[in-house]
């Protein structure tokens, strides 16, 4: 029987997010008010008896000129998505609700893991001349319950989109991403998971006389100066400063601890900053900029190292470094990234990626053409 759906209030859907180990920032109420572009509702999935058992944060982007809308929920929703009837009982009665309020497509990021590189594994694989993609080298687990759930979302009329930018309609959350398990490990057990070039880095920072302090709103116009230098050397469209100063004050409203700032000084000069967000036990290390500047007294390692201390002593599972390229071609220059960010002992990890449900099929292609030409 298909489960009951109701738009829910923001209490309830965060007492629901908190009697759960795990939960993307993109999935809180507070993230609604991150987007003042989007139209956000948070909706709940109600048993037989009333009980709360799935919730999800929709952000609806209207067409211009058109009552029509792309529901989105990022990362989301969080549902039994190992349920034998995922569609009957879940999804449908979700998509109902989705054409109701107006939407022509639906677009969603199931939580859902498929396998997983360890550090080693990741370093073996950037060596290998023959391995040019993540998933040409073996993983160290995998999941065959997410390739059945992906098969049923196919025969269900979902596709499987690639991720792209958040900016308007280019919804996207990354496929792969890269997290250093924390779950049982004492912080003596992760420093000693840090690759050698880290530890060296970590000493270099403190031999000089780095400095890495907790920041607040009232910092954010700090941060943004060095964001704005890190965009345009590695050439991406920055945020403005004003998302981030809404980003902190929804967050932190929701949660006094759900965002925190990091800045890494050395003799009075900012040098590199970041954010962190925490829901329940997951940490991620979500925006970061750095001048290039005094490189040689490592204040990434050192700024990063700090946050992974507070994380841990915050209780938490798992450190997560977010997005990663899927790529070893060694001409890409986000390799280098990957290289960082598996050197703190972190896994790769890819999820199930993104979906897209095409209610109205000529406004979907409309969108995706229109997507193409920008």
């Amino acid at each position: 029987m298909p489960l009951r759906m109701q738009v829910i209030s923001r209490d309830e859907h965060l007492v629901f997010v908190a009697a759960r180990p795990s939960a993307s920032h993109t999935q809180l109420p507070s993230w609604g008010e991150v987007k003042p572009d989007w139209r956000a509702e948070s909706l709940g999935w109600l048993d037989e008896e009333g009980r709360l058992v799935g919730a999800g944060l929709v952000l609806y982007r209207p067409l211009p000129k058109l009552k029509r809308y792309l529901a989105y929920l990022p990362e989301g929703p969080l549902i039994d998505w190992y349920a034998p009837d995922l569609g009957e009982r879940w999804l449908e009665p979700m998509l109902a609700h989705l054409k109701r309020q107006g939407a022509f497509s639906v677009k969603m990021g199931p939580p859902v893991v498929v396998r997983r590189w360890s550090a080693d594994a990741v370093k073996a694989a950037i060596a290998d001349p023959a391995a040019r993609r993540l998933t040409d080298a073996e993983a160290t687990s995998h999941d065959p319950r997410a390739l059945d759930i992906a098969e049923r979302l196919r025969r269900a009329g979902w596709r499987q989109t690639e991720p792209g930018g958040e900016d308007g309609f280019a919804a996207g959350q990354p496929r792969y991403v890269c997290q250093v398990p924390f779950a049982g490990r004492s912080l003596e057990d992760i420093q000693r998971g840090l690759n050698q070039q880290w530890r060296r880095n970590i000493k270099k920072a403190e031999k000089a006389g780095v400095k890495v302090v907790r920041g607040g709103y009232e910092d954010l116009p700090a941060f943004y100066e060095l964001y704005a230098e890190t965009a345009e050397r590695d050439r991406f469209l920055p945020r403005p400063l004003s998302y981030f100063q809404r980003m902190w004050t929804a967050l932190t409203a929701e949660h006094p601890d759900r965002m925190r700032l990091y800045l890494a000084h050395h003799d009075g000069d900012l040098l590199a900053a970041a954010t962190m967000l925490t829901v329940g036990d997951h940490v991620w290390y979500s925006y970061g900029a750095s001048t290039a500047r005094k490189r040689e007294v490592q204040p990434n390692n050192a700024m990063q190292w700090r946050m992974m201390t507070d994380a841990h002593e915050l209780g938490a599972a798992v450190y997560d470094f977010r997005g990663i390229t899927d790529t070893l071609d060694e001409s890409n220059h986000l390799l280098g990234l990957l290289r960082f960010k598996a050197g703190a002992g972190g896994e790769a990890v890819e999820y199930l990626g993104e979906w897209d449900f095409p209610i109205n099929r000529l406004l979907h292609r409309a969108l995706e053409v229109y997507m193409a030409r920008r």
